[in-house]
């Protein structure tokens, strides 16, 4: 009798012991020292950087792994009259490429002059907004500001950093005219297949309708077009990948 309670007893004290007083153990690595090949323990896992202090030169951190840096953020970056477009200098295409007052000339932009008054500027140009433009465009909203195209790297919908500023020029534009409503027209180069493009132009001009909205747009006045591969631009694949916009 004594025999079958110490059992019973050692029993009830096994699994408590077990259900209670063990923890189960972490999975995933707790350190750099736990992952192998050169990789970095980030969240419990063993990845191939953290940071971009992770990665060679040239290329930056983006979702655990090291991928090619952007060439360039701003146009000023770019050298000989170049634009920055989805993160590499280009030539551009045309004066719209160009900013305000600006005009493009054998794939170089001829930035517009920046002035403070009318008299800093030629006799046919007003200062507008601190550049000097040809005198008449200002008087209505079609004429006083353009709305840019924006570009998208090679199978990627993602809004680069050489892209905002196109953006938030683009929804100042249209605050000033908030009756009118602007087509999202997304556009492919023709890699893949036309049903493949048709969805990655329209995730690129959803993409485009995402962060205009952000910046206060209301999304009303947004309808997004998918071209796919259809409209070439006849300027090669990095003038493809684009959404331009269009007023309607």
């Amino acid at each position: 009798m004594r025999a079958a309670l110490v059992a019973v007893v050692c029993f009830v004290a096994a699994f408590v012991a077990a259900s209670c007083g063990n923890k189960p153990k972490a999975t995933g690595c707790q350190g750099d020292k736990d992952c192998k090949d050169d990789t970095h323990c980030v969240a419990n896992k063993c990845v191939e950087c953290g940071t971009d202090l992770h990665c060679p030169k040239g290329k930056r951190c983006a979702s655990g792994s090291c991928i090619a840096a952007a060439e360039c953020e701003r146009d000023d970056q770019c050298a000989e009259g170049k634009v920055c477009q989805a993160g590499k200098c280009k030539p551009c295409a045309s004066d719209g490429e160009c900013g305000p007052g600006g005009t493009c000339n054998q794939g170089g932009c001829v930035r517009g002059k920046k002035c403070s008054k009318d008299d800093d500027c030629a006799d046919d140009e007003d200062c507008v907004n601190g550049v000097c433009v040809r005198a008449g465009t200002g008087t209505n909203v079609g004429d006083s500001c353009s709305l840019q195209t924006v570009y998208f790297g090679f199978d990627d919908s993602s809004i680069q950093a050489s892209e905002r500023e196109r953006l938030e020029s683009n929804s100042t534009c249209m605050e000033k005219s908030k009756g009118k409503s602007v087509y999202l027209i997304g556009h492919t180069d023709t890699s893949g297949t036309e049903e493949y493009n048709i969805a990655l132009s329209e995730r690129r001009a959803q993409s485009v309708a995402d962060f205009i909205t952000r910046l206060g747009i209301d999304g009303g006045r947004l309808q997004v077009v998918p071209k796919g591969e259809t409209e070439p631009t006849g300027l090669g694949d990095d003038k493809d990948r684009r959404c331009e916009f269009q007023w309607h």
